[in-house]
């Protein structure tokens, strides 16, 4: 089979708006809206010196705000923790021969 070459029609932008706007305003294109429940917060108690501490290394840090220091904190923690589990499921999966 030889190389074809095929021709594009070049498309503007505001042809490529005005496509994009006809099909937002076409209702039968859109499927039912769907309804998301933010989960609840959880509040979680932490001896005062903990927190004193924590506090300290988030303003040390600079973040905004200790809750935001304590989830970058947890955040990084928990990708840790997964990535050994992980690393240590394998190396026993291995040692089963599965």
């Amino acid at each position: 089979m030889g190389y074809m070459k095929s021709k594009r029609k070049v498309v503007s932008e505001q042809e490529i708006d005005q496509r994009v706007i006809d099909q937002a305003v076409d209702e039968s294109a859109w499927e039912k809206p769907i309804n998301i429940r933010r989960s609840k917060s959880t509040s979680v108690k932490l001896p005062s010196d903990l927190t004193s501490r924590a506090a300290f290394f988030a303003r040390l840090h600079r973040d905004g705000s200790l809750d935001n220091w304590l989830i970058r904190v947890i955040q990084e923690r928990l990708d840790i923790e997964e990535a050994a589990f992980s690393g240590f499921k394998k190396e026993l999966d291995a040692k089963n021969g599965r």
